[in-house]
């Protein structure tokens, strides 16, 4: 086997990426969990009632985008076991990749929601759309904006 830049063969850099992949899986995923065990139990507070139409669906669509983050953010680890060696870790990795990505912005747009539901029963409106901004705005540059202009540096 010819050696890549690095010294390491094609083989080797997609086993090593798919082990970076997967721990950094590992790492986004308690976080996922915790949030979706937080807005499971949010329906059966006594609170909750109270909430308008509005911050309900707010609600509504950040535990939507939580389930779903977590349907994504999991898929590579099914994926690799029922492809465990079926010489497809490439094509494994690319469509892994993609879930990571599309969990991860789910993720954030869930947690956007949340804080927004809780700004607006505690401040009020205005808190909601500051609190939205601000954070939307924040998960937006550090998880997607700086990697993605360092990339083309």
């Amino acid at each position: 086997m010819s050696k890549e830049n690095g010294g390491e063969t094609h083989k080797e850099r997609v086993d090593r990426e798919l082990g970076e992949l997967l721990q950094e899986l590992r790492v986004a995923l308690p976080g996922v969990q915790i949030l979706m065990a937080f807005l499971l139990t949010i329906p059966f507070t006594p609170g909750f009632s109270k909430l308008d139409d509005t911050d309900r669906a707010l609600y509504f669509t950040s535990l939507l985008c939580t389930a779903i983050a977590t349907v994504f953010l999991m898929s590579p680890t099914a994926f690799h076991r029922l492809h465990f060696r079926a010489g497809e870790k490439e094509r494994l990795l690319f469509t892994s990749n993609r879930l990571a990505i599309a969990g991860l912005v789910l993720l954030a747009i869930a947690i956007v929601l949340a804080l927004s539901v809780i700004a607006h029963v505690l401040f009020g409106a205005t808190a909601a759309w500051v609190v939205a901004i601000l954070i939307g705005g924040t998960y937006g540059w550090f998880w997607f904006g700086m990697p993605l202009l360092r990339r083309t540096e």
